[in-house]
């Protein structure tokens, strides 16, 4: 069944209004018919099974007729940060984290960031990563659509930092031949000081936990310093070195995975 997301406003007493390419892709590439049932999202919290009524390539109307349970979306909120990598990079961490759980995206400069960033091309690329996301959600069944920030200074990172619950810093130190902390004991360690249990987790609170990943060339060790005294904690992920694209979506996982989230009924 297909899945779409539209705005709040279009989404209004039981009617529903598709819209854009959305509506041209229903009604030209998906043969979409009168009667056939939907599945439509307005991103706020709000999922429905609807039948359509009226298919033209401008428009789709569409009638709700059975509300959906919340049911796909982690119990975690979780941010991944991710320094500027290059070329298309970016738009792979966003697709894949929005399809394991990611709640959104924060893309940073820091001191070894290769490329070149420019603030002119920002919200074409902000636009172009918000579509990958949107595409992401739908195919994973999700019920809210990601957020992608605006790109940060290494200044502004820092700032964010006090309005999470959880940071980590993922540092390949850490990892290397066991040189420090794991992402699994960072998390247990958090969960036993705030007396977290995971059934606790999901039925009462979201905590909200920001992954730090650095650019292809990592973190430097002052920028290592400086996010220790800023609040978060350093970890790392293994004994292996990973690709900045794979770091994110590694640290996610199991986040995800110490919050219950695989544990299943």
């Amino acid at each position: 069944m297909q899945r779409y997301f539209v705005a709040p406003e279009q989404f209004r007493d039981g009617a529903i209004t598709i819209t854009g390419e959305d509506a041209h892709h229903a009604a030209r590439v998906m043969r979409m018919k009168p009667d056939e049932e939907i599945i439509v999202c307005d991103g706020a919290g709000r999922s429905v099974k609807a039948v359509v009524i009226e298919v033209s390539p401008l428009e789709i109307r569409a009638k709700a007729i059975e509300v959906l349970a919340q049911d796909s979306e982690p119990a975690w909120q979780i941010t991944i940060a991710q320094g500027l990598p290059k070329g298309d990079k970016m738009e792979l961490v966003i697709q894949k984290g929005t399809e394991i759980g990611a709640s959104s995206f924060v893309p940073f400069e820091s001191e070894r960031v290769i490329v070149q960033y420019d603030g002119k091309k920002e919200a074409k690329r902000i636009e172009r990563w918000g579509k990958i996301a949107k595409e992401a959600a739908e195919q994973a069944h999700r019920h809210t659509i990601p957020t992608i920030e605006s790109v940060k200074s290494w200044r502004q990172m820092l700032a964010t930092i006090e309005q999470y619950d959880l940071a980590l810093f993922c540092y390949e130190r850490e990892g290397a031949d066991a040189h420090g902390r794991g992402i699994a004991k960072a998390v247990r360690e958090w969960k036993a000081s705030r007396n977290i249990n995971n059934e606790f987790v999901q039925d009462d609170v979201s905590p909200r936990i920001l992954l730090m990943v650095g650019p292809e060339g990592g973190f430097s060790e002052r920028e290592a310093v400086e996010v220790e005294a800023a609040g978060a904690v350093l970890v790392g992920l293994g004994k292996r070195i990973l690709r900045t694209e794979t770091a994110g979506l590694v640290g996610l996982t199991c986040l995800l995975y110490e919050s219950g989230e695989m544990e299943g009924a």
